[in-house]
């Protein structure tokens, strides 16, 4: 009896450039199938083939895949409000060209703030409103003292009275910080207007397009052939029948030098 053979396994590099094959003809239908014209009252949106592309793939083939070019084209109307929005923008983008070079000469003079113009200015500005209230405390200071029994020149008169002015004193110093950060805030903000101006400009100019043109396509999935696994799967089931076939060649042997055995043990008992 003939020994059946096992089958040959399968070759890995047919197989994966049979698989290649495959996924670049699926890429290439859905991407077909997905390049689909749009009409919506914005303009149109469409593809055309405008040649191929070629490459070389990992066995050295040169493989050939189209390309396509898309053109958006606007309605008169839209395409009026497009040259609208660019024409203003561009306008913007000009006069940030000419402030920017006003801001550099801005740039150029060094910041400069003194700390004791502004707390002088600040304590100047101050003293019109606080003056006359420490004027007026000073004055009930002293009638509450006198109708205390409390005469100048005395321990307590000195003691109350040198209260008082240190908290004059502490009142004129926050007069002077508060009014040097406020000096101080409005130089830097005067100093940073032309650099916010010149931010604004440019964040205006930035080129947009005044309608959304894509609109919401049925997008297909094609599924990709899984030919390795289909040759695997192929394969491992002749590898199935192979060795059922074995398997059974093996108990039909095993039968026939079962009953050859038993046809000798039957001879020789018949001899004696």
């Amino acid at each position: 009896m003939k020994s059946p053979k096992p089958p040959p396994a399968p070759d890995p590099v047919a197989t994966a450039q049979a698989q290649a094959g495959l996924n670049q003809s699926t890429a290439v239908t859905q991407q077909l199938l997905n390049m689909t014209d749009q009409v919506n009252p914005w303009g149109t949106t469409s593809y055309q083939q405008n040649g191929q592309t070629s490459f070389t793939d990992s066995n050295g083939n040169t493989v050939f895949v189209p390309r396509f070019t898309q053109t958006t084209t606007f309605t008169p109307e839209q395409q009026a409000i497009f040259d609208a929005s660019q024409g203003a923008q561009t306008n913007l983008a000009n006069i940030a060209q000419e402030q920017s070079g006003r801001v550099q000469e801005t740039l150029s003079d060094p910041f400069q703030f003194s700390n004791q113009d502004a707390a002088d200015w600040a304590f100047d500005l101050g003293q019109s409103r606080i003056a006359p209230q420490q004027q007026q405390q000073e004055a009930a200071l002293r009638d509450r003292l006198i109708n205390s029994g409390i005469r100048p020149g005395t321990q307590a008169w000195d003691s109350e009275m040198a209260r008082m002015t240190q908290g004059f004193n502490d009142q004129n110093n926050q007069l002077a910080l508060t009014g040097r950060s406020q000096a101080f805030a409005e130089n830097l903000a005067t100093r940073n207007q032309p650099l916010n101006e010149l931010t604004a400009l440019l964040s205006g100019s930035q080129v947009s397009n005044p309608a959304q043109m894509s609109s919401a396509t049925p997008q297909v999935g094609v599924g990709g052939v899984d030919y390795a696994g289909m040759v695997q799967n192929n394969y491992n089931n002749q590898m199935q029948n192979y060795q059922a076939q074995m398997a059974n060649r093996g108990g039909m042997l095993g039968g026939l030098f079962g009953l050859a055995g038993s046809l000798g043990g039957a001879a020789i008992r018949g001899g004696f």
